[in-house]
């Protein structure tokens, strides 16, 4: 099968990464004198762990992603949530770079202490590995303690497309092998590797464009030099397009009159996963209190209001739904980048 591809956009990564950074260490309290010994022994340790004073310092939220986007917006009101449940301090600091690699790095290289700990899309984590050359992290560098949001990929064209469906449109790149045109953003993107799993896996012929990122991919799908395009759902929304499916194994709460392409009994992928991360080691007794942290935020109403305002279901996982589905978002990159012989940028 020949692939036609559009001009490749390898990511940088950047040589020099970005180091742990956790707060300084505050002074040691002088220990009041205690009696020498009394007849009766205290006990020593417990079978349970003691519940942590989490956080007692000012807590680093590292967003991968640039200052203003979607994802920093939701990362400061989760912020701002769980200050207000816990009492201490989560804030947020911008790492972006190298489509989100510059910040997963410094998660993974920080302390295991709970002072440093990553929110947003754990793209970087699943799929650079397997498509970008000497990343220094992998899927097992990180602990996953609560999923807060996705991230819906789909597949749209123009109001004034002739296709109303995904099958119709499979069939129209089906009678027309090499001929017809999608957008992504960017070569080995997730968005690329979920068009590119369809049809890898049902011996289409089509040719795909990158972009550097979603935005530059409508006025050209509009504009009619593309035949259908590959975004999300937020990204889609006011403009002047048309969803034919999402990607994912059910239909996306912000657009549940779309279907998904497990649905349709197609080759599917996950949505982007996103939510909280740790350096892998981190105590688990300050993971679970992330973990209530996290849910609590989540059902916060000053968050709620944000989500609402964004057109962002709230979708939280807790610890261990979100490891098992990190680990299945791993396993599947890994396979259909197996499947269709793509090489490291």
């Amino acid at each position: 099968m020949r692939r036609c591809l559009g001009a490749a956009l390898g990511v940088v990564l950047g040589a020099a990464l970005l180091g742990a950074g956790t707060a300084p260490a505050q002074p040691v309290a002088t220990a009041r004198a205690q009696p020498v010994a009394t007849a009766r022994a205290q006990p020593v340790a417990t079978a349970r762990a003691q519940p942590v004073a989490y956080p007692d310092r000012p807590v680093q939220v590292v967003v991968s992603w640039q200052a203003g986007g979607v994802v920093d917006t939701i990362g400061r009101a989760l912020a701002q949530a769980m200050s207000d449940a816990s009492g201490g301090q989560f804030v947020v600091v911008n790492r972006d770079g190298a489509s989100g690699i510059v910040g997963a790095q410094a998660v993974a290289a920080a302390r295991p202490d709970g002072l440093m700990i990553g929110f947003g899309p754990i793209t970087p984590i699943t799929t650079a590995a397997h498509t970008i050359r000497n990343v220094p992290f992998g899927v097992d560098s990180f602990d996953y303690v609560c999923k807060v949001f996705e991230n819906v990929l789909t597949v749209s064209v123009a109001n004034a497309s002739p296709f109303r469906t995904l099958p119709e449109l499979i069939a129209a790149i089906r009678a027309r092998p090499d001929a017809m045109t999608y957008g992504h953003f960017g070569t080995n993107s997730l968005g690329h590797l979920s068009f590119a799993n369809i049809a890898g896996g049902l011996s289409l012929r089509v040719v795909d464009v990158p972009f550097r990122g979603e935005v530059p991919i409508y006025p050209e799908m509009l504009a009619g030099r593309l035949d259908f395009g590959i975004g999300t759902v937020g990204g889609a929304r006011g403009k002047p397009v048309r969803l034919l499916a999402v990607f994912g194994d059910s239909r996306s709460r912000a657009a549940p009159e779309v279907p998904s392409t497990r649905e349709l009994g197609l080759p599917t992928l996950q949505p982007v996963l996103a939510g909280i991360t740790l350096p892998r080691g981190t105590p688990l007794a300050i993971a679970e209190r992330l973990d209530a942290l996290c849910r609590q935020a989540t059902e916060a109403a000053s968050f709620q209001a944000v989500m609402g305002r964004l057109g962002e279901p709230i979708l939280y996982a807790d610890r261990a739904g979100f490891t098992a589905a990190a680990q299945r978002d791993n396993a599947d990159k890994a396979a259909v980048v197996r499947a269709l012989g793509l090489l490291p940028q």
